[in-house]
Order: C-alpha cells, then structure tokens, then sequence
C-alpha cells in the first residue's frame, strides 16, 4: 500500500503516534489518530473523493478549511467534509456519487432544550489575533468564551513552520509560527475567566444579538455583550481551464496537508502566485521532499517579501513574472500545467505557452477577510470589533498585535480599569501591517579581512530580530523604525553566529578571512534534514538572485540550540565569491524543465461555481444578455446556490462582469444565507447524538467549560 507520509522534516516530528483501521471503498487503510478524513485518505494516495452529480467530473480536497464542499464523502452512511472530520475508528468511507439520499432515521429522534450562554465577550476564531485578544482580555478579568472550528488553537499558526519576521518584542520574531502557537494556546487557557470551545463552528448572528454555533454536533446559543470576530481570512479562487480537477488546491489546504497533518501530498508541485503565501508554501514543499516545479505570478515582480522569494529562487525553483496559468491539464487528476507570458493588458503573449509535468498546483492569488459576522452584528446592534484577517489582511504578526489592541479596546468598553491602548501600540500595529518597501541594490560589505556577517537584505520590510541578538551590537537600522535595512556597523564582531540562526529569511551569513589566505569559510543557514549535506560533500552555493557561483566543499555542520532546528553550514569559498554566498542550492535545474510539446485543454470549461459545476461561458452569456442581478443568475444557472453558499464563487462572477466593463456599481450583489456555514436541520431542534456526547474539550490547560452560563 502507497505511504505518503513525510519522514524526514527538519522542523516537524515525523512519527506516527498512536493509529487506527478504517476503509475506503471496503479497502482497509490506516490513520493516525485524530487525523481528519481528507488527510488520511491524501496519505493513503487517494486524490479523488467522488464524482460530481452533473457531469461526472472527478472530486478532491480544496481549501481544506470547512469553506468549500468538494471534499464531500459519505461517513458511515452521511454526507460530511472530509476535510473537518477526523477519522474514528472502524468508520466506513466510501466517495459521494450522485446525490446522497436521506438516511434511514428510524423512529424520531430525542430533542433537547435549547439553551443559552451568557458572556460579557464572545470571540469567533482561535487563531492569532483570537487568541491575542484573549490573553488581554484574560487580565483583565473579563468573562470571556473564544471558539473555533478547529480541534486545537492556533489558527494558520500550526501550518507555519518558518520564523516571523517583526520584532522580538512585539510579536515573537524568530520564532517559528507552530511554537507561537502553543505559546499563546498556553496563556490564554491559563485564565480561568478564559473559556475554550474547540470543533465548534459558528453559524450566524441573530437579531436578538445571539450568536448560533454548532459544537461538536450540538446546537447552542451564545448571548455576548460584545462579539469580536477573529475569523481569518478565505482563500481567492481563480478561474482557468481545468480548475477543478482533483490536484488544485490553495495554499492553506497545501499547508494543512504538509505542515500540520505530516502528509506528503505533492511528488511535483507547480505555485501559482507570487505573494508571501505562495512563497512560502513553496519553501514548505521544499522542506518535505517535495519538487517545486517553478512559480509563476502575474505582475511584473513578486508581491511578496523579496527575501521569500529570493530565499525560493536560491534553492533551485524558477520564478515567472509576468506569467499567468493557462490550464491544469489531466483527464481525472492533475497531470501537467500550462503557463504562458502576458502582455500590459494582462492578454497570454502567442507562442509562449510552456507546459511542466506537475502532479499538483498550488493557487495562492490572494485572500478576502471572513466579515459576514462583523456585517451581520452591525445590522442587529449588537458590538463587534474585528482584528486581524477579518478585519485587514496582513502578516500574522500583524494579526497578534491587533488582537491585543481590541482586547484591550473592549476590556475598556466593559468598564474594566485597564486605560487607554498606548499610543505606541497603534503605530507598532500600523508597521507590522505596512507593504513592503522599493527594493534597493543588495550591499556587499567591501571588507575583506575578519569576521563579519553579510546582510543580504535589499527591501524595507518590518524585521529587525538580527539587531536585537547580536551581543556586541554590531547589527543597527539607525532608527526606532524596524522597516529600515539592517547594518553592519564597527568591527567587533565576535563570529557567534546568532544574527545567522535568527534571521527568518536566512538572508545573513557569516564570513571569515581570519583563518586562510587562500580561501574563506561563510557559514550559510540551512533548514533541512541532516542527512542531506554532510562535512566533506561538495554542493553548489548561489547568490541572492539564485545565480549559480560554483560548486563548493562543505567543512562543518552544526545545529546548536539558539539555531532552533535549523543546520548552520560552514563552506570552503573562493574569495572573490565568498561575500555574495547566499544560500546552498537543494533542487536540481533538470526538476524544473518544460515539456517538449505544450498541452492545450478545450477553452470555456472554466468553472466559476465548484457546487453546482456552472461555466464561465455559462455565465458570460447572460451578462451579455444584459442580466445585472446576480440572483438572477443564480436563478437561472444555480451558480451560488451550492452547499459553500458562494463563498468561492462570488468573486469570480464579479471578475465576470468587469471583464465585460460593468461596473459593479450597476449589479445587484446576490443575497447571502442567514446562516454562514451549512448545518443539518435537526440541530435547531436540539437533536442529540447518544453516541457522541458533548463531552468536555480537551484542551492542554484549564479550559473546562460550563453549560449553563459563564
């Protein structure tokens, strides 16, 4: 039986744990326990999970978030989303052909007393800025209940396992996204005013200011005084030929496959999008064995941090501006990718469409903020205040810093004598959510005698942790703003390596002329297994850009502590090469190479609603008709009417109408549901599950939860 499973991670632990039997399509598989169903099946090698009603169309996981519905199955006899469900053992699984038919309910069901929770704040979404709010709000001593989804705390924090860039002060840089989380999951559930509710969805905000969640299958009913939505952010979907085929699939669920769940679920993997999202989820293939491809981004130059994409590009991945995918090319999984140059106007360039073997791609085009709750508390009176994602799309530093804030703004609000947010707080915030700056010419220190690190930084952006390691303060911005470039002043340096080991995107190294006059030794950061680079191996060493510089002999390698898993390795260096070194390559060209022959797919079969399978031509031909109200397309099509509730689709129809040169101004926006997340009907009824009690959430602190009120 196939193992995807990732065992060999540099950062991650890759043992199993404890595990469990189910089956897929009456084939005995393995689990690890607690897994979700979508990750023991991608680990198992199951890509498809169904076929569609309409047209037979294949099935797989896509944002892997609770937000789509494609990754429906059917779960000892009812239909459930893979990829929120975990595995419980001797469960039967089998894809979801057609539509499912009800279950044989037997007699009617027991109901229960729908009863309500009062809390002075109710916080929707256990991420960064959730849980950041949480601990002020802890302090302060308010009431509080935070929720999510999720089966632990964290949010996209448990999928980071690089370093955050910020400060060290304000939000944790240098440390790696999975520990900040357990960091923040540990102080909030310190409190004991502080409750947790983990497998709990929120459904809606009604009009009589309560909020409807749905907690492990159970209905209940929250009345806040004030509610603070920390829901994160949703993936932008993007229309292309093939779009839907099981192997497209965005970032996060990429993430939540590799760095949470351990499973290798990529063997070549092609990014599409040159944000920090893509960038990174690129460096995390990298790190689980897994071939990136190549890049490609629209605009003329990655939007993400340059260090991000320098740090890809040094590896050995290919990087295309100003390149757009054309299609996903396989007949039930994803096969290849077709990519191509674009022109001013955005229109593919002919005769530059190139094809790449691929096995997955990767959509990393952007996010929209979670608000429906924001709006909807708004409309009915009732206090909201919204941080991070939610409410502006940002670094998770960002988002941890926000969320203080507010949870000190509605500690406030609530008569708690905590004073005013400090002054600095606000600007703090404002640069940790700041773009980053014009990209300058890298400086190479003219040196060429001591020790001394080189700052391979060329872009503003806010970081500064390598100022604030170094022990004979050597390492300046020469201001209190952290967007400001890193430099190398006096001549004191030490050689302690720390400033290396910290940086969160291995843009330092260390130089030393000290020790031989016919070579110099540059110690380069390296987060990857041991086993891949050992004293005595000769690898190749490039520069900033990914421009090869030669082949070197490896001299040391260590892992001490303070460099918190990652490897520093000490290389035998030219001289004239040794101060532009900046990385060690890891991903040979050949992996990257293009197809002899482009492969083309059929045009229109862009799908723009992944629920009821509807077409962008589909589409198009009733904007061309003159229609404006997109109810009225959705009467018309059933585009938006799937079980997502238009989640994924709304922004692609818009994108429809502004192809054509209508304003949005002129469309009537589709009405949204009353409830966010779609739910079984029993539950309003308060229909219980005798084998699956609400029991209490396990939870590492003191998080047990009452009842009846708070």
């Amino acid at each position: 039986m196939p193992d995807y499973r990732v065992r060999d991670h540099p950062i991650l632990p890759t043992d199993d744990g404890p595990t469990l039997e189910f089956t897929w399509r009456g084939r005995s598989m393995t689990a690890r326990q607690g897994e979700t169903i979508s990750s023991a099946l991608f680990a198992n090698g199951v890509r498809i999970f169904g076929h569609h009603h309409k047209d037979g169309a294949p099935q797989g996981l896509f944002c892997a978030n609770g937000q789509c519905a494609q990754c429906l199955v059917m779960a000892d006899g009812l239909p459930i989303k893979s990829c929120m469900a975990p595995v419980l053992p001797g469960m039967t699984i089998e894809p979801l052909e057609g539509k499912p038919g009800l279950p044989d309910v037997g007699a009617p069901p027991e109901t229960r007393a729908i009863g309500t929770v009062d809390v002075e704040c109710l916080i929707i979404g256990g991420g960064p800025a959730g849980l950041s709010a949480a601990i002020e709000l802890g302090k302060a001593g308010v009431r509080t209940l935070i929720v999510d989804d999720k089966h632990r705390l964290g949010g996209k924090l448990v999928l980071q396992t690089h370093k955050f860039f910020g400060s060290i002060e304000a939000c944790y840089a240098g440390t790696r996204g999975i520990d900040i989380a357990e960091r923040l999951e540990r102080e909030a559930a310190d409190f004991e005013n502080v409750r947790i509710w983990l497998d709990t969805a929120a459904l809606a905000v009604f009009s009589d200011r309560k909020v409807g969640l749905l907690r492990q299958g159970h209905y209940a009913l929250v009345r806040p005084q004030i509610l603070m939505v920390a829901t994160g952010a949703r993936e932008k979907s993007l229309a292309f030929r093939g779009n839907t085929l099981p192997g497209v699939y965005g970032a996060g669920a990429f993430q939540t496959l590799v760095n949470r769940d351990r499973v290798k679920s990529a063997d070549r993997l092609f990014v599409v999008g040159g944000g920090n999202v893509g960038l990174i989820a690129g460096y995390h293939a990298l790190q689980a064995g897994i071939d990136v491809v190549g890049l490609c981004e629209a605009l003329s130059e990655c939007s993400g941090y340059k260090v991000h994409k320098d740090k890809l590009a040094r590896l050995g991945v290919p990087i295309y501006t100003s390149h757009t995918v054309l299609s996903a090319n396989g007949q039930d999984q994803v096969e290849s990718i077709t990519i191509a140059e674009i022109d001013k106007n955005w229109e593919p360039v002919p005769h530059t469409e190139r094809t790449f073997r691929c096995d997955t791609i990767l959509v990393a085009v952007g996010l929209d903020p979670v608000d429906e709750f924001v709006t909807k508390a708004e409309e009915f009176g009732l206090p909201v205040y919204a941080a991070g994602d939610a409410e502006e799309i940002a670094e998770a530093s960002a988002a941890m810093f926000t969320g203080r804030i507010r949870g000190l703004e509605i500690a406030q609000a609530l008569g708690r004598d905590v004073g005013d947010v400090p002054p600095e707080w606000h600007r703090t915030a404002e640069i940790l959510k700041s773009s980053p700056g014009a990209v300058v010419t890298e400086d190479i220190p003219d040196d060429d005698q001591g020790v001394f690190p080189v700052l391979h930084c060329a872009q503003e952006i806010p970081c500064n942790p390598c100022t604030s390691v170094c022990p004979q303060g050597c390492i300046t911005i020469g201001s209190d703003d952290i967007r400001g470039l890193p430099e190398y002043v006096g001549d004191e340096c030490i050689g302690c390596q720390k400033c290396v080991a910290i940086c969160p995107a291995l843009a330092v190294t260390l130089v030393d002329y000290e020790n031989h006059s016919s070579y110099t030794t540059v110690t380069v950061p390296h987060e990857f297994s041991p086993r891949t680079v050992e004293p005595g191996d000769t690898v190749t060493v490039l520069d900033t850009e990914g421009t090869v510089l030669g082949p070197v002999e490896v001299l040391r390698v260590r892992q001490p502590r303070f460099a918190d898993r990652a490897l520093l390795v000490q290389v035998r260096a030219p001289r004239p090469i040794a101060k532009r070194i900046a990385g060690i390559r890891v991903q040979e060209p050949w992996v990257s190479e293009s197809l002899a022959t482009v492969v083309q797919r059929i045009p229109d079969d862009e799908v723009i609603c992944r629920c009821e399978r509807v077409t962008a031509r589909e589409i198009r031909e009733l904007i061309r008709s003159g229609v404006r109200d997109v109810n009225h397309i959705k009467a018309v099509t059933r585009a938006g009417m799937g079980a997502c509730g238009a989640k994924t689709c709304t922004n692609l129809i818009a994108r429809l109408f502004q192809e054509q040169g209508i304003s949005m101004s002129e469309v009537t926006e589709n009405t949204q549901r009353p409830l966010f997340i779609e739910v079984p009907l029993g539950v309003f009824a308060g229909v219980s599950d005798e084998e699956r009690p609400m029991e209490r959430v396990p939870v590492t602190h003191a998080t047990d939860v009452h009842e009846g009120g708070m």
